[in-house]
């Protein structure tokens, strides 16, 4: 029987679902390629530069971005760009510094971080949250992660 919305409903749904896959393909493949494109931050690098901020993948970099004046509030349509941005930028912050940790992909296609000791940090949550309230702060979710 051919039931015309369900077949629509079937081709947006596998469309949806090998997108999501995408990422976490690409990282199965090419796990330091895609470690250096999460890196690159330029939203939040921009802004960063703007203030005065230079970002050198440092511990100290992320206390200094808790200390910014968050004018991109101002800006909705900026909100989850940068903060995605700043949760790349915590990842690779942990992923250089931390040992053990290494970026991660769930199946999904979100980038997480992953300690040595197995715990994932959703450090793309965080960074949302970071750039839309405030907290938690990005050198305290940090601090979390170089303790385990």
């Amino acid at each position: 029987m051919h039931i015309p919305f369900l077949d629509n409903w079937r081709r947006r749904h596998s469309a949806a679902e090998r997108a999501e896959e995408g990422l976490a393909a690409v990282f199965a493949e090419d796990p330091e390629g895609v470690a250096e494109l999460l890196s690159e931050c330029e939203l939040l690098r921009s802004q960063a530069n703007a203030a005065g901020l230079e970002l050198d993948d440092s511990p100290a970099s992320l206390a200094a971005l808790d200390q910014l004046l968050p004018r991109w509030r101002d800006d909705p349509e900026m909100l989850p760009w940068l903060g995605n941005d700043a949760g790349l930028y915590l990842g690779t912050v942990v992923v250089r510094t931390v040992p053990g940790a290494a970026w991660h992909v769930w199946p999904g296609g979100s980038p997480v971080v992953r300690l040595k000791s197995g715990r994932d940090i959703p450090v793309v949550e965080a960074g949302l949250d970071w750039a839309v309230q405030g907290a938690p702060e990005l050198s305290q979710v940090y601090a979390e992660a170089s303790e385990t």
